[in-house]
């Protein structure tokens, strides 16, 4: 039988986390991999590391309903969390937009709801907080997909394995190896559930590079430190405003 998958995302969908030779891998190549033990399986991974919900409508939307999918995921939005440019309202637009289109062109549509990434990240309050804020956002917009169109999602903050620093890559913002095979055997189960079963991936993270702290420390010169970066100058203003704003509301409660 012949099914076709489409992976529309960022970072963690496109695989960073889950290095192998000559690349990335991740948990949609994973869940391809598996569908592949029962299916004739067509994957499309259009995920863009660094993608927001705008650059997905704009730049991955088309590509992925021209390989009209029967299963595509949708799982993007914390980047936009973590820009100055935060607008919520836009988020929802472009989210339900793609989100939107992918169902009314028949696919089962997979899903996600976000974990609280300050605290992974060890945030002071001052700053997690405000951050839990914006992905709350991003999560009731989720749920508002998952009530109009359905399909499946995996909520990231009711699973334990969220709290095991194995779940992680060095940064702590993307899943490591084994992090993305919890993923892809998650959305595999929930596949097996609506009728398309398959032998889910080995939770053994045997594959790719073993981490090490010369791996480690290769990754945040070439890409953690200029990632910080990027981030620390967009993001800086914001950060000032919401702790000092926390910091108010703070002495205001007292």
């Amino acid at each position: 039988m012949y099914l076709r998958l489409a992976a529309l995302g960022d970072s963690t969908t496109y695989g960073i986390g889950d290095p192998v030779p000559g690349g990335w891998r991740g948990w949609a190549r994973l869940l391809a991999g598996a569908l592949a033990t029962s299916y004739d399986v067509s994957s499309c991974n259009v995920a863009v590391s660094g993608a927001t919900a705008t650059s997905v409508r704009a730049e991955q939307l088309d590509t992925a309903l021209a390989h009209r999918p029967d299963v595509a995921s949708l799982v993007v939005g914390i980047n936009d969390t973590m820009r100055s440019a935060w607008d919520p309202a836009r988020v929802r637009d472009d989210l339900m937009t793609c989100a939107d289109a992918l169902h009314g062109s028949g696919a089962l549509l997979l899903t996600a709801r976000f974990h609280d990434h300050g605290s992974v990240f060890g945030l002071p309050g001052v700053l997690r907080r405000p951050l839990a804020e914006r992905i709350e956002t991003v999560n009731r917009v989720y749920d508002e997909i998952h009530a109009t169109y359905g399909g499946l999602r995996i909520d990231l903050a009711t699973r334990p394995e969220v709290t095991d620093r194995r779940f992680w890559s060095v940064d702590r913002l993307h899943p490591s190896e084994l992090g993305h095979r919890v993923l892809a055997h998650a959305y595999a189960g929930l596949l097996a559930v609506a009728g398309i079963a398959c032998e889910p991936p080995s939770l053994v993270a045997a594959g790719g590079y073993d981490p090490s702290w010369r791996r480690d420390l290769a990754w945040m010169m070439a890409e953690g430190g200029p990632w910080v970066g990027r981030r620390a100058r967009d993001l800086a203003p914001w950060a000032v405003r919401m702790a000092w704003t926390e910091v108010r509301r703070e002495r205001v409660l007292v």
